[in-house]
């Protein structure tokens, strides 16, 4: 398979560099009325690109005779053919049908048809390469980040900027992230097309002194997937041990050396699987914004983790917590810019938790969850002896709580804010023991921070000369303190089963809330496909 696409790809580049030919052959090349309709006729339901053909007076960016037009012509057909690379629907695209059009153009109409076709297929192709073949809030509702698709105007203006067609191969992201996950998956594909990682491992529990069958297939396993030198021992040895550490450390698990249940069932993950997962995170990768900020926060849900980045180097991280994997609580996906940070901060308790955990209670018994305090419109407290609280519903209570600044407040100490219309930030929390599980999803949808008086300091750092002095002296008043932060940071929530790690090695995470599960099979429903690797 490998060969015929090669000899088909060579075939489709000669094919195209002959349509100079079919043009030359044509005589002088002139935009006359049977070419400008053609070319309306066929991009009439894009208003903007119709406009900018007029606005151009319907000069051709590609059927021209110039070298410039042949350029163009060969990136694109070149972008068009290596699609499937990218993890893209490549049938979509109609390569073929495309240089059949040019081929058999002998009329001004013709090349009219042939140029709307080829600036569809380009228009196409750039929004899906560099913003996604998916709306992601189509597939899951936690998906709610906006990604901006380029008019079809704009992406053909920028095209004739350049004069070499080389607009077409920077259409792809250009982040260090998008560059390696695309290396990985051609050498996933490599390493299927010589038969993977070997047998799997049986179901057990391997620790170090043990030895047999078992060991020696999960020896083999983490030989051929790099964590472990060729050996010859029979037994689970130091080196051996050594290995299955590293292999959970790039796998999200604790690295306790020992082949558990969880362990053994990550290394018996397949190739094709892992395939799957890289080709979600290049498309999750095309609906960040291009540009994520000099400095940024950068949170991953799957790997239960928050960074701060500067000029693309992470400079702090800690691991966190994430909402709980239920319909209600699951932590959204979005950019936002953070603007302030609150010191000793009041929990002012959402609305859908006061009426789905709270007011049961306080039905019940009046003097529950005596922590908060309920408050009338004007910000009042009141009397809780006063009050039926069995005559409200859900929607009639007419009360909010809040639980005032303290050691034991929900938000612990510090809360990070982005404000947005999810009511999502990032907190400190008096439940650190929640830290050191594997899978930390716990939460009602706001991240909780392990480390939050560090992630703090990093962030005053800029503006403050002490700023861990700054940050205490204000702690110690006990009052809630608004702090600004002088220059936004963006914040970026994703969420990543596949990356690369700052060394250039691949991490893996288990897709704890099922959404990249979801993502393959839009992917797929949209015409991507798994590369046929069969020898």
């Amino acid at each position: 398979m490998k060969s015929t696409r090669r000899i088909t790809t060579r075939f489709l580049f000669a094919a195209c560099l002959a349509v100079s030919a079919t043009l030359t052959q044509a005589g002088s090349f002139e935009t006359g009325p049977a070419f400008r309709l053609a070319v309306a006729e066929a991009t009439l339901p894009h208003d903007d690109v119709v406009g900018f053909y007029r606005a151009n007076g319907f000069a051709p960016v590609w059927v021209g005779d110039t070298a410039e037009h042949a350029a163009r012509r060969a990136s694109l057909i070149r972008a068009l053919s290596a699609a499937h690379l990218h993890g893209l629907p490549a049938e979509n695209y109609d390569v073929n049908g495309l240089l059949s059009k040019l081929q058999t153009a002998r009329t001004p109409r013709d090349l009219g048809a042939a140029e709307a076709a080829l600036t569809k297929a380009y228009i196409r192709y750039a929004r899906d390469v560099q913003t996604g073949v998916l709306r992601p809030s189509d597939i899951d509702d936690g998906l709610v980040r906006q990604v901006q698709k380029r008019s079809g105007s704009d992406l053909l203006s920028a095209l004739l900027a350049g004069t070499d067609g080389a607009a077409i191969e920077r259409l792809a992201p250009q982040s260090s992230q998008y560059r390696a996950l695309l290396k990985h998956k051609l050498a996933l594909q490599e390493l299927m097309r010589h038969g993977g990682w070997g047998p799997t491992v049986p179901k057990g529990k391997y620790e170090p002194g043990a030895s047999g069958a078992g060991v020696l297939k999960l020896r083999d396993r983490l030989v051929a997937m790099g964590f472990l030198k060729p050996t010859a021992s029979p037994e689970y040895d130091s080196a051996m041990e050594a290995a299955v550490r590293a292999f959970q450390r790039a796998h999200g698990l604790e690295p306790d050396g020992v082949a558990g249940e969880g362990t053994i069932a990550e290394i018996n993950r397949s190739p094709t699987d892992r395939l799957k997962a890289v080709m979600v995170a290049m498309e999750r990768e095309r609906w960040l914004p291009a540009d994520r900020g000099q400095r940024h926060v950068l949170v991953n849900q799957a790997d239960f983790s928050a960074k701060i980045v500067d000029d693309g180097n992470v400079t702090f991280e800690t691991r966190a917590v994430i909402g709980k994997n239920t319909h209600d609580r699951r932590s959204p996906e979005f950019s936002d810019e953070m603007e302030h940070m609150v010191i000793n901060p009041s929990w002012y308790v959402p609305r859908s938790i006061i009426t789905k955990e709270y007011l049961p209670k306080l039905r019940a018994n009046p003097n529950a969850v005596r922590h908060l305090e309920i408050t009338d419109s004007r910000g009042r407290q009141v009397n809780r002896a006063a009050v039926d609280f069995n005559q409200f519903s859900a929607r009639s209570f007419p009360f909010a709580m809040r639980q005032p600044p303290g050691q034991s407040n929900a938000l612990g100490l510090v809360k990070f804010m982005f404000p947005n219309k999810y009511n999502i930030y990032l907190h400190d929390t008096p439940q650190k023991s929640l830290f050191a599980r594997e899978v930390r999803a716990f939460s009602h949808g706001c991240i909780r921070l392990a480390q939050p008086f560090e992630f703090a300091y990093a962030l005053l750092a800029p503006q403050e000369e002490d700023p861990k002095a700054f940050f205490h002296r204000i702690l110690n008043t006990g009052k809630e303190t608004k702090v600004d932060l002088e220059k936004p940071v963006p914040v970026h929530l994703i969420y990543r089963t596949a990356y690369i790690g700052p060394k250039g090695d691949v991490q893996y995470r288990r897709d704890v809330y099922g959404r990249d599960a979801k993502i393959w099979e839009a992917l797929q429903k949209a015409g991507v496909a798994l590369p046929d690797v069969q020898g």
